[in-house]
């Protein structure tokens, strides 16, 4: 594996009885690369990323994070890891920095390293204003902004995030995209983003993966998933692009667009 390659995952596949909900996806990411992860409801994007992050067992494949096995050698996959998940689960009744100290310490921060991590998770997401208060009366997005905290503490090299911008409004929304930005441009992190909104990918990403029917339709970047919508489309280029790419009832993997 490159050195730099920290996220790989080959040829995963994951079924529920005779359902196939993820179908052979390959998935590898370098350092500093940001990678919007794009596809309908349903097309195989969770299931994908709770494959990777080690939450689910693929039927087939492998997946691997820093050069760890995520099946053969989980623990030390997931230190590599930040996971923002779908929802972001958290105890609505702890208050905002008793969680993040929580997390710490399940991370196995001690001392002034928790101290650290804290603080920098509430200073990056913004969330000073209400550390002391209660999770279950936030906001929405705050919560959403808790949860992204939670997966900065330990300053992982691989991040994979599940719709990280949903519940913000437009001013968080700009101001998690840059974070994000700057976490893969300087800070060299390799990170998967998961959204439905296709602005975010040519505000964020390095590149973009559509998957459609747990299978890949496309891999590279948003100039080049620009470039296939005709002269003809002025606006909405990318969302042009992307029913055009998912809305075929079948996919054959030897035809996959690049």
């Amino acid at each position: 594996m490159s050195a730099s390659l920290l996220i790989d995952a080959r040829s995963l596949v994951r079924r529920f009885g005779s359902f196939r909900a993820v179908d052979g996806v390959d998935l590898a990411v370098s350092a500093g690369e940001v990678v919007g992860f794009l596809g309908p409801n349903g097309a195989g994007k969770t299931t994908t990323m709770r494959m990777i992050t080690g939450f689910l067992e693929p039927t087939s494949g492998r997946a691997s994070l820093c050069g760890f096995d995520v099946g053969s050698d989980p623990l030390a996959a997931k230190r590599c890891l930040g996971y923002l998940p779908e929802g972001a689960p958290a105890y609505p009744d702890m208050r905002v920095d008793e969680f993040l100290r929580f997390v710490a310490r399940a991370r196995g921060l001690r001392g002034a390293q928790a101290r650290s991590g804290i603080a920098r998770g509430i200073d990056l997401l913004g969330l000073n204003s209400v550390r002391k208060q209660s999770i279950e009366t936030l906001s929405k997005g705050y919560k959403r902004r808790v949860g992204f905290a939670q997966a900065l503490l330990h300053d992982p090299p691989v991040l994979i995030l599940d719709e990280p911008t949903d519940g913000l409004d437009p001013n968080q929304k700009h101001e998690v995209r840059s974070l994000i930005r700057t976490m893969g441009e300087q800070g060299g992190k390799a990170i998967v983003l998961s959204t439905h909104i296709l602005e975010e990918v040519e505000a964020v990403c390095t590149r973009a993966v559509v998957i459609a029917r747990g299978q890949t339709v496309f891999d590279g970047t948003p100039a080049e998933l620009d470039a296939k919508a005709p002269d003809s489309v002025r606006q909405g280029r990318l969302d042009h692009v992307f029913r055009e790419l998912t809305r075929s009832a079948s996919v054959d993997k030897k035809e996959v667009l690049v």
